[in-house]
């Protein structure tokens, strides 16, 4: 630990990050989101509400689908972190993210990390096998453009493919 200029503590942790092993000082009040935006300048999960009702800033901790705004970023300490930044190949995107451009799914754009790390998470759980079950385990990530039909349709397609449900991450390559 390390003195702040206020007199609080840092606190040390150690985690996985977009499958780099990294230690880092955080403060006990600093957000995972924070960190990640303000620290680390990963700034692809973004602040919507900053409340965890819009799910922009979805990030994967251990798998699981998490709002990065409501998580301290000191309950991270030895954890699996993925974030938007993490989720592609250096060859290829990940399914999702070519799904996502290929039907459209997205307007803005400010939504788009939080829905793709949302809906790999949402796939990894194994629990969506309808549009209804998809739509509605996805209500935690709004899309201020109203792109849902496309999100739905890049995520089912994705669904759909027996190689991407699998354990080990398959990825697409895009051709420019």
């Amino acid at each position: 630990m390390s003195a702040t200029p206020q007199g609080y503590a840092s606190h040390s942790i150690h985690l996985t990050l977009n499958h780099q092993p990294r230690q880092l000082d955080v403060l006990p009040w600093t957000t995972l989101l924070d960190l990640l935006r303000e620290q680390l300048d990963l700034v692809g999960s973004k602040k919507g509400c900053d409340h965890g009702q819009c799910g922009a800033c979805t990030v994967l901790l251990n798998g699981k689908r998490v709002n990065a705004c409501l998580t301290l970023a000191v309950m991270c300490d030895g954890a699996d972190l993925v974030t938007i930044e993490g989720l592609a190949s250096e060859e290829a995107l990940h399914p999702l993210q070519a799904a996502f451009i290929k039907h459209d799914a997205f307007q803005c754009g400010y939504c788009t990390p939080g829905q793709i790390c949302s809906a790999v998470g949402l796939i990894a759980e194994g629990r969506a096998g309808t549009p209804a079950e998809v739509q509605e385990m996805m209500s935690g990530n709004l899309c201020r453009c109203g792109a849902y039909g496309n999100i739905r349709a890049a995520i089912e397609e994705v669904l759909q493919n027996d190689s991407a449900t699998q354990a080990e991450p398959q990825f697409v390559e895009v051709r420019a």
